[in-house]
């Protein structure tokens, strides 16, 4: 219960700050941060096949 506050506090704080920043800044780093999440989920993806095939 005390993790789901925090992160219901930190979304706040972060949304909050969101819509004070101008929209350019905003859409940039929604784009950042989706090409970084992606590449995540590739390499975990890639990484997870490659482990299993080899034991």
């Amino acid at each position: 219960m005390l993790f789901l506050v925090a992160a219901l506090l930190l979304l706040g704080v972060v949304l909050g700050t969101v819509a004070h920043a101008p929209f350019g800044f905003t859409a940039v780093a929604a784009v950042v941060i989706a090409v970084w999440l992606g590449i995540f989920a590739i390499r975990e993806r890639h990484g997870r096949r490659s482990r299993t095939t080899t034991h």
